[in-house]
């Protein structure tokens, strides 16, 4: 019962993308792939999920006040190739929540805008073996609206400012298969309640403005990626630190910690007949939690490339 929803988002929301005459180009904040010099990958993004039991702190519940909670996103995203090793990346995301019992209604808005830049600062390349990649990404993300971020698990958003550092390291064999590993430490800024007091983490504090903990998160991911066709299997994890957990019987708090471990899958292909276009399915499935639901989250993508240079 908590606003994970937005932080998983991200791990889901892949921009995958091919092209039926020239090699497979993906590209995201966290794989260890790039798109060539002038190169344009754009299109939407759509993900569903949802939960009905939850870790409060610890402990998994169910909380019949609320039923289901469901968040469906649909996120545009760009991505765009400044040289052939520096590539910037922006996403919108339009965020609705619902929940399926109880008086809460659910919210809509546009959520943060995330634009990130990434550059591979390292390439090896070995006829025998295949290629490896290093990157360093920096990325930050700015709410676009003034929502309120004080109505977990409905709200859409903390209502802070997120700015990430990441490392990201990619081997391409030469028959296709590849392991990416990533990890990323998330600064948050203080978010603004629309009241002047708040009680979390066993203290009453008389400000309107919250502390919010960073975060640590890893993703590694291995799969096969030919010209025309890219299956992945992944595990990712985040550990927030600080933040006080759930109250047992009480609503969660916009600071509460948030930690999970989640598995995940994707297949992606060319849509027939339709030159450099993309559809992207991919599932995930929350195991492990602390604050967080138990979500199921199942993601869509559809996205285009405009190729404004030579192949890579």
């Amino acid at each position: 019962m908590l606003m994970h929803s937005r932080l998983w988002r991200v791990l889901h929301a892949f921009a995958w993308l091919v092209s039926l005459s020239v090699p497979l180009h993906a590209q995201t904040i966290d794989d260890g792939i790039m798109l060539g010099k002038h190169d344009l990958q754009t299109g939407t993004v759509y993900s569903h999920e949802s939960w009905d039991e939850y870790w409060e702190g610890a402990v998994r519940r169910a909380n019949g006040n609320i039923g289901r909670v469901t968040t469906q996103t649909n996120a545009w995203t760009a991505n765009y190739g400044l040289t052939n090793v520096l590539n910037v990346i922006a996403t919108v995301p339009y965020v609705r929540t619902r929940a399926s019992q109880g008086v809460l209604h659910g919210i809509g808005g546009f959520q943060d805008i995330t634009i990130g830049a990434k550059y591979n600062f390292l390439e090896k390349t070995s006829t025998s073996y295949g290629s490896l990649r290093a990157m360093a990404v920096v990325s930050a993300g700015i709410p676009l609206t003034d929502y309120n971020p004080e109505l977990p698990p409905l709200s859409i958003g903390s209502g802070s400012t997120r700015v990430s550092w990441r490392g990201t390291v990619n081997f391409q064999s030469n028959p296709g298969w590849f392991l990416n590993y990533s990890t990323a430490y998330t600064w948050r800024s203080q978010t603004e309640l629309d009241r002047p007091y708040y009680y979390t983490d066993d203290q009453f504090v008389m400000s309107s403005q919250v502390d919010m903990p960073n975060a640590f998160d890893h993703v590694a991911s291995a799969g096969y990626m030919r010209r025309r066709l890219m299956t992945a299997v992944s595990l990712s994890q985040q550990r927030t630190l600080g933040g006080g957990d759930i109250r047992r019987q009480d609503m969660p708090f916009v600071s509460n910690r948030m930690n999970f471990f989640k598995v995940g899958a994707m297949v992606m292909a060319p849509v027939p007949k339709l030159r450099d276009l993309s559809f992207q399915f991919a599932a995930g499935q929350t195991i492990h939690g602390r604050n967080v639901g138990q979500g199921t989250t199942f993601t869509t993508g559809l996205l285009y490339r405009f190729n404004g240079g030579p192949t890579q």
